[in-house]
């Protein structure tokens, strides 16, 4: 069979990106009624899966929860066992498949990290193991599935790359298809002596993959190839941020013009413009996560936007809360609105529920995730009182239980 063209691959992509939005839409419209069905009372279920550290740690895992959304309530659904450090998730479009970094510095034997491939029960919200595969680069810490479903990409912080691992048709990993090493330093020589990949997400028309560098005060910005599995650096390659700043993970918009990303050194966040088309960023505003009255040591770790596009929020570790902000709709600056404790020690990661009625702050310091209700006027965060007990906690995905297994939830 003669290999296709450059530019074929590319069209085909681009089509079967058109036909996957358009398959995906009911999925899209059930995530955008169930915040009215939550409200109704009616019941509506998500499987929660938990990433962990297990080494040096109690944890055996990725520990599995169900979480009733009319009610908030999350009750203990499984634990898969058997993995090491496996700490930041990813979903599958399909829904079929969960992915995890393996966040080690060896192997099978090899220099390198790893990601594990698993198939979801969706009746039940087990997992199975299906195969792993290896990341090429140091110390893996962040991953995202391609719209398509067709590849992963995962950065690797102790390497200092990004790495494209092909998708098969049944969930499982192939060897990598793309990897490029990122060559560099900035201004602090503990933190920043070379580069360190810290996340990596793909914006919506599945063209440019971001890529956040603590270790170079750069969003390094690629030209993703979704028919090929390939990157490659685009003009300009890269969004410069202020030295020290420490950039760590990345955020989208819902309206594809603006853009957020966390700056762990600095303790801030930066808002930009984006052009979609060309895939480059405008700096807007530098904003911090902290109150001006706090003096202590603090690091920054995730942040995520409200999926009505109003909000952002960013966990502090140190000060251990969440920042909310308000975003402008037309600007998409940002005005602070509060910190809010997170009941415990050094939030990791937190995560936000499809319909944007509950966040889930994991404080790893402290072993627990607290769940949080989401005021929809104002974005502001109540502690319900429930403390879920899970060691070293990193990460949440969810995935929605179909509405044929939802009659079993719990109250």
């Amino acid at each position: 069979m003669p290999r296709r063209s450059t530019a074929t691959r590319r069209a085909i992509g681009f089509a079967l990106c058109l036909l996957t939005l358009v398959l995906n839409l009911p999925l899209q419209v059930e995530a955008a009624q169930s915040t009215s069905v939550a409200a109704s009372g009616a019941v509506s279920d998500l499987f929660v899966y938990v990433g962990t550290y297990t080494r040096n740690s109690e944890s055996r895992g990725i520990y599995i929860f169900r979480m009733n959304l009319a009610s908030g309530v999350l009750t203990p659904a499984g634990i898969r066992d058997g993995c090491e450090n496996p700490t930041f998730l990813a979903v599958h479009p399909s829904q079929k498949f969960l992915y995890a970094i393996d966040e080690v510095g060896g192997f099978q034997g090899k220099s390198g990290g790893g990601v594990s491939a698993f198939a979801v029960d969706r009746s039940t919200g087990q997992l199975t193991l299906l195969n792993h595969e290896s990341s090429v680069g140091n110390g893996p810490c962040h991953l995202v599935v391609d719209k398509l479903g067709q590849h992963l990409l995962a950065a690797n912080y102790g390497g200092g790359s990004v790495v494209v691992l092909p998708i098969q048709e049944d969930g499982r990993l192939a060897p990598h298809s793309c990897f490029i090493q990122h060559q560099g330093s900035s201004v602090n020589p503990r933190r920043q002596e070379g580069p360190h990949a810290h996340s990596v997400n793909l914006d919506a028309a599945n063209r440019f993959a971001i890529v956040a560098d603590l270790g170079l005060d750069k969003l390094l910005v690629y030209r993703f190839d979704s028919a090929a599995g390939r990157l490659e650096p685009n003009d300009p390659p890269a969004a410069v941020l202020p030295p020290e700043s420490g950039p760590r993970h990345f955020a989208f918009h819902p309206d594809g013009r603006h853009a957020y990303v966390i700056n762990e050194l600095a303790s801030s966040v930066t808002a930009f413009d984006y052009d979609a088309e060309r895939g480059t960023f405008r700096k807007l505003q530098h904003i911090s996560t902290l109150p001006a009255d706090f003096t202590g040591q603090n690091t920054t770790a995730e942040v995520q936007i409200h999926p009505s596009g109003r909000f952002l929020y960013g966990s502090n570790r140190g000060h251990d809360s969440i920042a909310v902000f308000g975003i402008d709709a037309q600007t998409g600056r940002l005005t602070a609105r509060e910190t809010v404790s997170t009941r415990g020690k050094t939030p990791r990661n937190f995560a936000l529920d499809p319909t944007g009625a509950y966040l889930l702050a994991e404080n790893q310091g402290t072993n627990t995730v607290a769940v949080f209700r989401i005021n929809a006027d104002t974005g502001q965060l109540t502690f319900t009182g429930q403390m879920l007990d899970v060691p070293q906690p990193v990460c949440i995905k969810m995935i929605p239980v179909p509405a044929a297994n939802r009659q079993s939830a719990s109250p």
